[in-house]
């Protein structure tokens, strides 16, 4: 039994306490009379744990600590405090409050704010394009020549010039250019450069591209001419394919897309390519539209800038001029599925066909 004073356990047979000495009273017997108090703090325990269900779990750590105390008492109380269940409840029902209905929306937070800290990156990116195009006859920014076709990576990211950069001969003709070095042209030439937008928050893998980390530390952004040596790592956005006869300038149609969040049918550095068109149906549920959606947001859409300016999330992929999909070019089907992007061979086939890729390799096969 539990000393009534100290609180220390003794031998059911000791008439005395061991540690104190104080004379050891056997625990009340109900049926003498004698009724257990319910543990008033238990007690609070489970309403404070009924409340958080109203209250959404702000009453949720109080009912846990008053829950835990309880289970302390009522142990050392020798059978003179009883409402354990209560305790168990007001320990429990803000638990599974948390894991049910907190937890999902404290994730739900986290990816709307992953959101639009993307959207705040694509809102600066535009931003820095038309500064680009201001000062480059209203073109949008276009690494290479003007023949050089789209290639996986420059040849020499770190040269002196552009034309060992990009490989080109000396009238400016050839050579291999990236979506990423011409994103990174922004760095280049238009104030202030800043690595950290253009890359998304939900882009696993995707890091801002930092010098010394290279081993170049002892030069500036505006030195160089792409992201590094594996510039996908560093750049999450897709940008309007523009190694074609339509690359964008500011007097295009306002409603094309410009840049958005990786093209899922293309390999990123973190996941593969999906296959082409799968389980996507801009004529089926919910669930086939989110199938042509961008990964980075777990298919719920994608964050995408128009040539107009603004930047808004878009819940399908066919969000373009005349429904047409921003990750596929027109093949002359249905526009808002469009044809499978391939590197060095797929490109926009008219003026208003949206069409934006990254860096990367696709399924040559449509289907599964």
């Amino acid at each position: 039994m539990y000393c009534s004073k100290c609180g220390v356990e003794n031998p059911n047979s000791a008439q005395t306490c061991r540690s104190c000495g104080a004379r050891l009273l056997p625990p009340p017997v109900p049926s003498a009379g004698i009724v257990p108090r319910t543990s008033q703090l238990a007690t609070a325990a489970f309403v404070l744990g009924i409340l958080s269900l109203l209250t959404c779990g702000l009453t949720a750590i109080p009912a846990i600590v008053l829950g835990i105390v309880s289970f302390i008492l009522i142990e050392k109380s020798g059978g003179r405090l009883t409402g354990t269940p209560f305790a168990v409840l007001g320990v429990i029902i803000p638990v599974l409050i948390f894991f049910v209905i907190l937890w999902p929306m404290l994730i739900n937070v986290r990816q709307k704010a992953c959101r639009m800290a993307c959207g705040t990156n694509l809102t600066q990116i535009g931003m820095a394009i038309l500064i680009y195009a201001n000062d480059y006859d209203n073109k949008l920014p276009r690494s290479g020549g003007e023949d050089t076709p789209w290639a996986m990576r420059i040849p020499d990211w770190q040269a002196n010039n552009r034309f060992v950069a990009y490989g080109l001969a000396p009238d400016g003709s050839g050579g291999e250019a990236s979506i990423t070095s011409c994103f990174y042209l922004l760095l280049k030439y238009c104030y202030p450069p800043d690595p950290r937008i253009y890359v998304c928050k939900g882009d696993t893998g995707a890091t801002a591209f930092n010098p010394t980390d290279e081993g170049v530390g002892g030069r500036e952004l505006i030195d160089f001419w792409d992201f590094g040596p594996e510039p996908r790592k560093h750049c999450s956005y897709s940008y309007h394919q523009p190694f074609s006869l339509y690359p964008l300038t500011t007097s295009s149609n306002p409603g094309l897309a410009v840049a958005a969040d990786r093209n899922p049918w293309i390999d990123a550095p973190s996941y593969a390519a999906k296959q082409f068109p799968g389980s996507f149906n801009p004529d089926g549920g919910r669930e086939a539209r989110k199938a042509g959606n961008a990964i980075q947001h777990q298919e719920d859409g994608q964050n995408v800038l128009f040539l107009d300016g603004h930047v808004g999330f878009e819940t399908r992929s066919f969000c373009a001029i005349n429904d047409d999909n921003i990750y596929t070019y027109w093949d002359g089907g249905d526009i808002r599925k469009g044809g499978v992007p391939i590197l060095g061979a797929s490109e926009p086939k008219d003026r208003l066909d949206s069409f934006l890729v990254h860096d990367g390799f696709s399924p040559v096969r449509p289907g599964r």
